[in-house]
Parts: structure tokens; C-alpha cells; sequence
């Protein structure tokens, strides 16, 4: 008979092999299934979008050419500010030999928005503050026009704050690619992912502390960690780094996974910016492209991936420098280069920059206003991610002057510091005349404060700037009105149902009687101007306005004929540079072009212009506008700035002084300045005391054209009697030329005309 208890014991033996079984193959296939999901995210990642690469903002490029006026100072000002280096002989790309206005620039290749530019060695001369000769050294053939490449001024970062240049393997430094080799991974060519000395060597050490204490890790583990996996060390993640490194192997070759690694490694800290690859890394600490390192440069880098922040060459040049020298030490050792390779780079200096270039310090008011702008026509993750070039409009030479302007007028006016609501606040924008192009743009007293924007959102009070599209209202009925028109600057009350009475002043607290139109504004005479708006029409004065550019919603109220309507600064460019234009709308724009990262162009920005008012009342108002500055309240502008010039401008103050405006332009550029506080208190400052003091301060250090105003045909000048505002003769000893619109000039002489009597004589002494 069978023994039911050894039956049993039997039974049992086969149903735990049975369940071992079942259970060794549930966990195989798991761990298969795994497999397969771990292999799809690599596969995923490594063959699709591999970065959220962000918006790289390119400022505008200095274009070259005979003629252009330019100082020896401000070329090398921005060789600099791209990294050039000067040497005894410029050969290689990225250098510059000088000497007594002579200079030799190797330029480099770039991908601009319209052409693709190669290298050149060529020759500029400067005499006299302008350009004279630009010509290719070989042969000395002349070239009509040459750009260097643009500055990068800033970026629009992903939301996890990761910045990086991507650069392809090709393009690569075969010293890097051996300093790589040579400090990370000896044995990358031979391995398929994990290295299995270092991997037990590891092993042994993580297993005796219980936890993950070494790695062992090969480049392509390091990248895997990078690239896929959170930065916790625990067993479980170590796992699925190894096995995830061996479908990276298993999948692409190692140039694939060495490009990416290339691209991907962290490099080091700016703020919130994380700068990841070799090819942004360049840019950081030497203010270069990769491809013109030099091998001790690279090996620096290639020992920072050790520990960026505790190797980082700016705060500890020593560990930096004693870390390049392990590492240089290691490729002599394997063979890469050669004993005196070796001994040269050891002696190199480090050769980082100061602090890091191009990366957009000051331009933050700016950059608001281009990403304003491109998310208009792009989605915001877009901006973040998809590694867009956005060439922009951005002058830096007028950037940093206004910049400048602002603070050194602003230490004198107001010495306090710090960030608070007391105290004296600006903003300025700049832009070219003939194209609506935004050159700079000033947002605050700090410009590395990258807070409340008041270039774009300070809605203030603009006071007397408003009266231009008074006059231009009425220069447009020449019939009724003309520069000479004799204005009533006596007192006025108006009365309007269900409101106060109205009755404005002069800043001076006096009335002047009768005064001609053009006088009226020079002087800013607040009740001969409101008289006039309130003849023309309040409505008939807002729809110039809307005509010249504001676009803002104003109410009908007689206080808005002087100013008392908030407008933004850029809202006040958009209204003058329709002045300074003829006439002309302009939308002001701050990019020019954007490409992909491929370098493929998505969108023009086209120049577009629409007619708003005939030029012959614009160029009336404008003649007016410079006698603002050679005879009116703009006139302290004269002892900055050459009267040559000829330039025109409005100032504007507001109620008790709270804000000082001044708005001006020359033949090339029209700038708009704010001063004020921003708890709106006053700050004792006129236009012409404050914001007018800043725009000269500015304009001054730029290259500047006369504005010329372009006659229109129909215009004729006219000698005219200021006294009776009739034909002068020549026994008028107040005659003065101005401009008329043919058939609206006077007819009749002026009583002082050929020895006449004036009308006062006459009715005093009755002859």
C-alpha cells in the first residue's frame, strides 16, 4: 500500500516545482515586457525631438560697407562683445589683427535669414569716423557689403530651464572626442554599453554600503542617465541604466550616441539656465564656438563634467586648471598627443572669459517685447522647445547708449538706490525712422532688472505730447489755418453739462494774447491750444489720433486736448514715428526674420506701410516741431546737440510734475523718453528739465543724420508779419519765413510793409 503521507509530501514536491516554475516564468516574462517597454522609450526618445531646445534671439548684424560712419572704438567694441581674438596674424576664423584704423577680421560663417555667408579675410579702413576701404585680402577686390554675425542677445527657455547649441559630430574636435575618451570611458569603442570591470568594481562597493554609492558608468550609461532617468541612486535605477545603455548600444552606432552625449552632458549654472552640451559650453566660459577651441580649452571643459560647479574656472581657476592637467595627463598616457602636445597645453592659461558673453544682460526690456511680438504668431510652447532663430532689430550700439543715458542722468537727478516705488524711474524706446524698426528699448532705471516693464505697461499721463495732433488737425484745413494763424491765448472757460467748469492754464501762469499757430505749440501755450481743439472738434482731434497711431480707446473729454490720457511709451513712438515718417504708419517691429533649427526660414517679417495723412500738413507740423527745439521749450536741447541737426521734438509735463516726457527725432532716428516715480508722486521734473536731458545724453553718443525735410511740392514759403500774421514787407522788422500750403499764404501786407503804419499807431495818434 502507498504511504498517504509520503503521497501527499510527493504532490505537494510537484506543485511548488510547478509553481516555481510558473512563477519563474511570469517573472521571465515580465521582466521581458519590460524590456520591450524600456527598449520603445529609448527608441522614442533617441529617434524623435531629443531636445527642447530654446528660442535663440540674434540682435541685428553690423553691416560693413564704404561710406558707413563708424569709429575704430565701437568695431572693436563689438569684436569683442563676439568673441573675436586679436592677434599679430589673423588667420583662423573668430580673429582680428589692428593697427592706427587698419584692421584685418577673419570673419566666421553664419546662416543668416536671407543667405548663407562664408568665411572671409578681409580689409577695413577708418578714416575720419567712416569706413573708406573694405576689400578681400586675396586679391583686394572690393566688396560692396559685408556682415559680421550677430550677437546672440538671449533666449526663450523651455520650461525646465535647460539651454543648449546643438553641434554634430562631424563638426567635432578630434581632441575632444580624446579627452572624452581618455578621462570618462578608456574603453567606449569596445564595450556594448557597460564596461564589466568597472561595472563589479561598482558592484562590490554599492553592495557593501547597501546602497548606490559608485557608478562604474560608461559614456553611454552617463548619457542614458542624463537623458531618460530621474537623479536618484538607488539599485532599481542602476538597473535600468544598464539595461537601457545596452539597447542604446544594441540600437545606434557609437557616433550617434557620442553626438548625443556631446549635447546633452551638464556643464554648468547661470541663475535658473542650465547650460547643457559642449557647443552652449563654449559659449559660456569663452565667448566661442566650439569648433575654434583649442585642445587645453577642451580638456577643461571635459573635466568639468566631473563636478561642473565644484570645477568651475570662473570661482576656482585652480581646480579647474589642476583638473585640465589630469586630464591632459591621461591623453598623453593613452597616446593621444604627444609629449610636447602635452607640455604646451599644460602651460596654457585657462583663457575664460570674465563673465559669460551674449547672453543677453540688460536687454531684458527688449527681449519682452520680441516675445510679446512672436506670440502673436506662435504658440508659446513652440517658442520653448522647437530651437527657433529670431533675428531681431535689436542695435546695441543704441541699446547701450540708452542704457548709459538713462543711468548716468538719473544718478545726477535722483542718487538714491535700490528698487522701490520712490524712486525716479525711465523708459525709452528707440527706433529707425525709415522703417518703423525698434533699435532699443529701456524699461526701468536698473536694465539688468528684468521686473515691470515701463517702456511696454507704464500707463502715465502724457501731457503736451498730445498737442502735435492738434495742430496737424488743423495745418489739415489750410483754409482755416496756417503756421501764421493768429491763436486767442486769452483766459477760457468751458462749460460742459453734468461736469465742472473747465479752465486750463499756462505753465507759466501768464496769457499772450494773440500768437501765431506755430508759436503756440514752440512755447507749448496750454489755452491757445485747448481753444483750438475745442474749435476743431474734440471728436474731429481723437480721430488724427487714432490716425497717427493710438490705438487706445479715448474719451471725449476737452482735458484730453493737454495731455490727460494715459499712454504707454511704445503707445507715444507709435504716434511720433508716423510724425517723423511724413505722415507715413509703420508698424514697429522687432524681428526681421524667423528660421527653424535647421535653419529653414518660417516667417518674414515684411516692411509695411499704409499713407495715414498727406505730407503737406505733416511737413508743416513738423517745421513747427523744430522750432519747439531751436526756439520753444525743447530749446536746452540746442547747447547738448548740434543745431545742424535740425532736430524736432515735443517735451511734455504733466499736473504737478509728476511725469517728464520728451519725444524727438533727427533724420534717422526718433527716440521717446519717460521719467516719472511709480506711486505716480511728483518728481519736480518738466520734459525739458528731466526726460529731454536723458535724450540728448543718448542721442549724442550716436551716429546721427540731419533731419532734412522734404519739401513737398505744393508747399511754398512765404515771409510773414509775426505781429499781424499778413505778408511781410520790408519795412517789417518781425518778419519771419514759413511754410504755407499753396493758396493759404496771406495776401495782404502787413501794415509795417513799405513804411506803413500798424493799426495801433493809427488809432492812438489818429494819422
Amino acid at each position: 500500500m502507498i504511504n498517504s503521507g509520503h503521497y501527499t509530501r510527493f504532490q505537494n514536491r510537484i506543485w511548488r516545482r510547478r509553481l516555481w516554475r510558473y512563477g519563474l516564468l511570469g517573472a521571465g516574462l515580465a521582466f521581458v515586457f519590460w524590456v520591450i517597454h524600456l527598449d520603445a522609450v529609448v527608441r522614442e526618445k533617441f529617434e524623435g525631438r531629443r531636445w527642447a531646445v530654446p528660442v535663440h534671439v540674434y540682435a541685428r548684424p553690423l553691416e560693413l560697407y564704404v561710406g558707413l560712419r563708424l569709429e575704430p572704438g565701437r568695431l572693436l567694441e563689438e569684436l569683442k562683445t563676439l568673441g573675436y581674438r586679436r592677434q599679430a596674424l589673423a588667420q583662423r576664423p573668430g580673429t582680428y589683427q589692428y593697427t592706427a584704423g587698419v584692421f584685418i577680421i577673419v570673419s566666421r560663417p553664419f546662416r543668416f535669414w536671407d543667405s548663407k555667408q562664408a568665411s572671409l579675410r578681409f580689409r577695413l579702413t577708418i578714416r575720419r569716423g567712416e569706413v573708406s576701404v573694405l576689400q578681400q585680402v586675396a586679391g583686394s577686390v572690393d566688396l560692396p557689403l559685408l556682415r559680421l554675425e550677430p550677437v546672440m542677445v538671449g533666449s526663450i527657455y523651455p520650461g525646465h530651464h535647460e539651454d543648449r547649441i546643438p553641434v554634430k559630430i562631424t563638426d567635432v574636435s578630434a581632441y575632444l572626442v580624446s579627452a572624452l575618451i581618455a578621462i570618462e570611458d578608456h574603453d567606449f569603442f569596445a564595450h556594448h554599453g557597460v564596461a564589466l570591470r568597472g561595472l563589479a568594481r561598482a558592484f562590490f562597493v554599492n553592495l557593501r554600503a547597501g546602497k548606490a554609492v559608485q557608478g562604474g558608468s560608461t559614456l553611454t550609461q552617463q548619457l542614458v542617465k542624463n537623458f531618460y532617468l530621474s537623479a536618484e541612486r538607488t539599485l532599481r535605477r542602476k538597473l535600468v541604466e544598464l539595461i537601457m545603455a545596452l539597447l542604446l548600444e544594441f540600437h545606434y552606432d557609437k557616433e550617434e550616441i557620442l553626438e548625443a552625449y556631446i549635447n546633452e552632458i551638464y556643464l554648468g549654472q547661470q541663475g535658473p539656465r542650465a547650460i547643457h552640451g559642449f557647443g552652449l559650453a563654449s559659449q559660456f566660459y569663452f565667448g566661442r564656438p566650439l569648433r575654434e577651441l583649442e585642445m587645453p580649452q577642451l580638456a577643461m571643459l571635459v573635466g568639468m563634467i566631473k563636478g561642473p560647479s565644484f570645477f568651475n574656472p570662473r570661482r576656482h581657476p585652480e581646480r579647474a586648471t589642476d583638473r585640465r592637467n589630469l586630464t591632459l595627463r591621461e591623453m598623453f598616457t593613452q597616446g593621444f598627443i604627444g609629449e610636447q602636445e602635452h607640455r604646451l597645453a599644460q602651460q596654457a592659461p585657462l583663457g575664460v572669459t570674465e563673465k559669460p558673453l551674449n547672453q543677453g544682460s540688460g536687454h531684458s526690456a527688449y527681449l519682452d517685447l520680441v516675445h510679446r511680438q512672436l506670440r502673436r504668431d506662435y504658440l508659446d510652447e513652440d517658442l520653448r522647445s522647437e530651437g527657433l532663430q529670431v533675428f531681431t532689430t535689436l542695435d546695441l550700439g543704441v541699446q547701450e547708449a540708452a542704457e548709459r543715458a538713462v543711468e548716468s542722468v538719473l544718478k545726477y537727478l535722483d542718487p538714491s538706490q535700490g528698487e522701490d516705488s520712490g524712486q525716479l524711474q525711465a523708459a525709452v524706446v528707440v527706433t529707425n525712422v525709415g522703417d518703423g524698426e525698434v533699435l532699443a528699448v529701456v524699461g526701468g532705471r536698473d536694465a539688468d532688472y528684468a521686473g515691470f516693464n515701463r517702456a511696454l505697461d507704464a500707463q502715465r499721463q502724457v501731457g503736451s505730447l498730445i498737442k502735435p495732433a492738434i495742430f496737424l488737425t488743423a495745418l489739415a484745413q489750410p483754409g482755416r489755418y496756417t503756421l501764421a494763424t493768429l491763436l486767442n491765448d486769452d483766459p477760457l472757460i468751458w462749460k460742459s453739462a453734468g461736469a465742472p467748469d473747465w479752465s486750463p492754464q499756462n505753465y507759466d501762469r501768464k496769457f499772450h494774447g494773440q500768437v501765431a499757430l506755430y508759436q503756440v505749440l514752440a512755447r507749448s501755450y496750454n489755452v491757445a491750444s485747448a481753444r483750438l481743439g475745442l474749435e476743431l472738434g474734440l471728436e474731429s482731434v481723437l480721430k488724427t489720433l487714432g490716425k497717427l497711431g493710438i490705438e487706445r480707446h479715448l474719451k471725449p473729454y476737452a482735458s484730453t486736448l493737454l495731455g490727460a490720457v494715459t499712454l504707454t511709451p511704445l503707445e507715444v513712438t507709435r504716434m511720433y514715428h508716423t510724425l517723423a515718417s511724413g505722415g507715413f504708419r509703420f508698424p514697429l517691429r522687432t524681428v526681421r526674420a524667423v528660421l527653424t533649427e535647421d535653419g529653414v526660414p518660417l516667417k518674414r517679417y515684411e516692411l509695411k506701410l499704409q499713407q495715414r495723412f498727406q505730407p503737406e500738413p505733416v511737413y508743416l507740423l513738423n517745421t513747427a516741431l523744430q522750432r519747439v527745439i531751436s526756439q520753444g521749450t525743447g530749446r536746452g536741447l540746442m547747447t547738448m546737440m548740434p543745431a545742424a541737426l535740425n532736430i524736432a521734438g515735443k517735451t511734455g509735463t504733466t499736473n504737478d510734475y509728476r511725469d517728464s516726457w520728451f519725444a524727438g527725432f533727427t533724420g534717422n532716428r526718433l527716440a521717446v523718453v519717460w521719467l516719472g516715480r511709480d506711486d505716480n508722486q511728483p518728481v519736480g521734473l518738466t520734459g525739458a528739465s528731466g526726460a529731454l536731458r536723458v535724450w540728448g545724453n543718448m542721442m549724442r553718443r550716436l551716429s546721427l543724420i540731419p533731419l532734412k525735410l522734404g519739401q513737398p511740392g505744393q508747399v511754398i514759403n512765404v515771409a510773414i508779419d509775426l505781429e499781424s500774421g499778413l505778408k511781410a514787407g520790408a519795412g517789417c522788422s518781425q518778419a519771419i519765413e514759413l511754410p504755407f500750403i499753396k493758396g493759404s499764404a496771406p495776401e495782404q501786407m502787413a501794415p509795417c510793409a513799405a513804411g506803413k503804419k500798424p493799426v495801433w499807431f493809427k488809432r492812438i495818434f489818429g494819422k
